[in-house]
């Protein structure tokens, strides 16, 4: 059976890698000129930046990935733990490193807070038994029925469902500093830890536990090998595809046309944008009206600076977040009343600490990010001024010249993601893992409408961010397997 395979990103590859595992004959359909999604990558003047993510966390998915092909990570790409994993900056010249050792993790709260250590052990233990119960079997399941999360184990979590990560955090820590070390994680499942359910508090035992990797070459290696895996397993790769609609028999679609040429299928799996997906379809085949999507809470979108600098930077680590700034301001501007923050939190990754590839020698390759709320208005002077405001305070926060060490600069938000994903209201990271937005209440993975049409992503199950994405290629090709039987 032919499957057709709309998006190149980490969803749609291991789909991809996993339907033909299985035996199906599989095409994938990539818009743009390379693969990837918002994973790709940008080279100039010997700089190579990751356009999108930049984070290897849950080291673990991606073995388990690529163990179910008789593959490991290293047949493919070389992984380095970074220690740090990453530095918070919280005013001038005043940081705290996480390291790569959760015993000198425990040592650095406790020097911040009497008894700190002592609540951090608690608490890891605590989220080691979420991941353990959540990364190992929930995430796994389609989404189907609220049934999928009721388990011997999950039965005796219900408090946990409906506390939230900061109520959590707030009983263990008194520290503003290390409150938010402890929130920061829940910002990779685009949403508040106000709104994020405690059970969520995983995330810190992936990142206090498993730690911060980084692939040499940078995240884009990670595509480049499942590209490599899904061609050796006969997946074949059309770039420069863009779809632009269906053609049906019944409600059953029969071919799928790009703007040069049309492929016929017996099943569509999309990793595209759900949303524009079925703006794709007649109207009578969509499951969600507008109202549906424009009610739903979603993840930020950003913007996004890539920049060449002459020389090499001080005092930041690999990963390096500035929370000098209150986050809930922030954190209003994004979720609450969109609009441009005035005070935002950032994040810098400077991928050339570790790796010799990111930079020519003697030179920075930096990559920053702000987190802002979809949709809003876009244009030079905004991103310019943006720029210049992280510029001003990255230079006082790490007491040192920067601006006049650009070499270039390139940019990327709301109106990008939206020209390159045909991303809803331009987000970047999908819907929120809100508890009203978890497991069987997200957008299902299977068309109820349209009877051979499957999604795979991170609009659908389990929610945003690399690991979950790599899960929902395989749930979505368990799914297309069920009920499409070779």
């Amino acid at each position: 059976m032919n499957v057709l395979v709309i998006g190149s990103g980490f969803s749609s590859l291991a789909s991809a890698c996993y339907l033909a595992q299985k035996g199906y004959s599989v095409t994938i359909l990539e818009k743009n000129a390379e693969i990837g999604g918002r994973a790709r990558q940008l080279k100039k003047d010997g700089f190579t930046f990751d356009i999108g993510p930049t984070f290897y966390w849950m080291p673990d998915v991606f073995d388990r990935f690529f163990n179910d092909f008789g593959k490991s990570p290293e047949d493919y790409y070389k992984l380095e733990q970074l220690n740090p994993g990453y530095e918070v900056f919280f005013g001038e010249e005043d940081s705290i490193k996480v390291s790569s050792d959760f015993n000198e993790i425990k040592e650095t709260f406790e020097k911040e807070e009497k008894g700190a250590a002592s609540a951090l052990q608690g608490f890891i233990d605590l989220a080691e038994d979420n991941y353990n119960i959540a990364i190992k079997d929930l995430v796994y399941k389609p989404g189907e029925s609220p049934l999928e999360l009721v388990t011997a184990k999950t039965v005796t979590k219900v408090g946990q469902f409906t506390s939230t990560i900061r109520t959590q955090v707030g009983k263990k820590l008194t520290s503003p500093k290390l409150k938010s070390i402890l929130e920061f994680p829940v910002l990779f499942l685009g949403a508040k830890p106000s709104n994020t359910p405690g059970f969520y508090n995983f995330m810190n035992y992936a990142d206090f536990k498993l730690g911060t990797w980084h692939p040499h070459g940078g995240m884009y290696m990670v595509i480049k090998a499942m590209e490599a895996l899904a061609v050796e397993l006969g997946v074949k790769i059309e770039t420069g595809a863009n779809v632009i609609g269906f053609e049906f028999e019944g409600n059953t679609v029969k071919s799928v046309q790009t703007s040069t040429k049309s492929y016929t299928a017996d099943i569509i799996v999309s990793g595209a944008d759900y949303h524009h997906t079925e703006t794709l379809l007649p109207e009578t085949f969509r499951q969600y009206k507008e109202s549906y999507w424009d009610k739903k809470v979603f993840a930020p979108s950003a913007l996004l600076f890539y920049v060449g600098f002459d020389s090499k930077l001080d005092k930041v680590s690999h990963h390096t977040l500035f929370f000098d700034t209150p986050f809930d301001d922030h954190a209003y501007e994004i979720y609450d009343k969109p609009n441009w923050p005035k005070k935002p939190l950032f994040y810098a990754s400077f991928p050339s600490i570790t790796d010799d590839t990111a930079a020519p020698k003697g030179k920075e390759a930096g990559i920053f990010l702000i987190p802002i709320a979809p949709d809003l208005e876009d244009t030079p002077e905004l991103r310019e001024k943006y720029f210049d405001m992280i510029m001003t305070r990255f230079e006082s926060l790490t007491n040192q010249k920067i601006k006049e060490k650009v070499l270039f600069k390139e940019s990327y938000c709301v109106n990008d993601f939206k020209e390159d994903y045909n991303s809803y209201k331009g987000n970047a990271y999908g819907l929120a893992n809100i508890l009203l937005q978890t497991a069987f209440l997200r957008p299902k993975l299977k068309s109820k409408k349209v009877s051979n049409l499957f999604f795979t992503g991170q609009l659908t199950v389990p929610g945003p961010g690399v690991p979950p994405s790599l899960i929902s290629g395989k749930i979505t090709s368990e799914l297309v397997e069920k009920h499409f039987k070779i």
